[in-house]
């Protein structure tokens, strides 16, 4: 998502065109699961290939586009149904709709553990809404010797609203884990992996409306701007995060057969 150059910019509405293309088009997708209302599809990479490009898609009765938005944002409500999350905080805003962040996860194990520095942007679109990010580098926020810095080439959601009070999530990612990859690992993101969090995220989209009403209802800083109290950070601070700057390990003898029972849960 960085236009192939070295500045880091603030998508705009070309971009998330793009991006909803992608995520609704089939051509040069390869279908690798469909199953209790979840699809995952990957895209023209080799399957030891660990830079591959997922999207998932689910149907998400029974929860309206708006509050699934509002679930993908709400870094506070994320910490109770994201169990694979370690570490998330917003670092400083951009713009009304443009703020760069951290996010920490649990790989499986043996694994070692990722991290990212995100440029994130958002667009309502009518009863639609998009979320979409890239990696850049904060100079206070370098990689840490407890985790791999990995890199996300373009991830981001899109939310399209289903009739009344329905909707259906898209998830595309192509992120850079910065290790070669055993290609278990691999096969498990689309078999296991991926559909185990859209499951999820329909399942906090259901709870939220209840969680809500207790913990600040009218706090939502992505809707309301006025109540974004982070820092400002200006585009002349960040850099865009090209992966072959980063460590690279090589993760690539590690045997399935050790991996923790929780993460063979589907």
């Amino acid at each position: 998502m960085s236009r192939g150059g070295d500045m880091v910019y603030i998508p705009d509405d070309s971009d998330f065109s793009s991006f909803r293309d992608q995520c609704e088009s089939l051509e040069g997708w390869h279908c690798r699961y469909n199953k209790a209302g979840v699809t995952v599809w990957s895209q023209g990479q080799e399957e030891s290939c660990a830079v591959q490009k997922i999207k998932t898609c689910i149907s998400c009765k029974d929860v309206p586009a708006e509050t699934l938005y509002d679930v993908l944002h709400d870094t506070r409500y994320r910490k109770k149904w994201d169990s694979n999350m370690i570490e998330t905080y917003d670092i400083g805003r951009l713009t009304v709709n443009a703020d760069v962040g951290y996010y920490s996860w649990k790989c499986p194990s043996p694994l070692k553990n990722r991290d990212f520095v995100t440029l994130r942007s958002w667009l309502p679109l009518g009863n639609d809404y998009m979320i979409i990010n890239y990696s850049v580098k904060h100079p206070k926020y370098p990689p840490r010797k407890d985790f791999v810095r990995a890199v996300s080439l373009q991830t981001g959601y899109l939310i399209k609203a289903n009739g009344a009070g329905a909707c259906i999530l898209y998830y595309l990612t192509q992120v850079d884990p910065r290790g070669s990859l055993p290609k278990w690992v691999v096969n498990r993101v689309s078999q296991f992996v991926a559909p185990k969090a859209m499951k999820k995220i329909y399942k906090a989209g259901l709870k939220y409306p209840e969680w809500k009403r207790k913990h600040d209802p009218g706090y939502k800083p992505w809707v309301y701007p006025e109540q974004n109290t982070l820092p400002s950070v200006s585009l002349a601070e960040l850099s865009i995060q090209h992966a072959d700057s980063l460590e690279n390990i090589d993760e690539t003898g590690l045997p399935e057969d050790h991996l923790s029972t929780s993460d063979h849960e589907t």
